[in-house]
């Protein structure tokens, strides 16, 4: 059964008010596919855009939305996070920008949620950014690479 499902399969909020609080950290990943004339644009490890830096507005973006992100998926609790941290790497050479986010938290349920979702609005960002320049963008690979905290932990392959 999922935990989202009460017994009649109906959505619901999962009660979490009986956990202890423990130490929880997520970390999550998002890969943005750029055309190479978007690449050739950067100078060093950012992009001056229209609408300012382009690292620079999707970290800040990313943070914004980790803290949000119980505004956004509607069965997850508001968790007042102890940090957030967003990374943007950008390899020219196969035009790929890997963006790293990492939420942690003392608390009853875990963080995956806001780390995803601070990566995946950091994308989302660069996206908006660079459009100007090309449409040739994709969104390849968002996914979860760690937790801590919990039940159990969970590293990626």
């Amino acid at each position: 059964m999922l935990s989202h499902l009460d017994k009649d399969n109906q959505p619901t909020m999962v009660n979490v008010g009986e956990k202890a609080i423990t130490r929880r950290m997520a970390r999550a990943q998002a890969v943005v596919q750029l055309s190479p004339e978007i690449t050739a644009q950067f100078d060093g490890n950012e992009l001056q855009s229209k609408k300012g830096p382009v690292f620079q507005t999707a970290i800040i973006a990313g943070i914004s939305a980790a803290k949000k992100t119980s505004d956004l998926i509607p069965l997850c609790h508001p968790l007042p996070l102890d940090d957030c941290n967003v990374t943007m790497q950008l390899n020219s050479q196969n035009h790929q920008v890997t963006i790293e986010a990492i939420a942690s938290v003392q608390a009853r349920t875990g963080v995956e949620m806001e780390a995803l979702t601070a990566a995946s609005v950091a994308a989302l960002t660069l996206y908006d950014m660079c459009k100007a320049l090309s449409h040739k963008i994709q969104i390849l690979d968002i996914r979860l690479l760690e937790k801590t905290g919990g039940k159990k932990d969970y590293l990626a392959d």
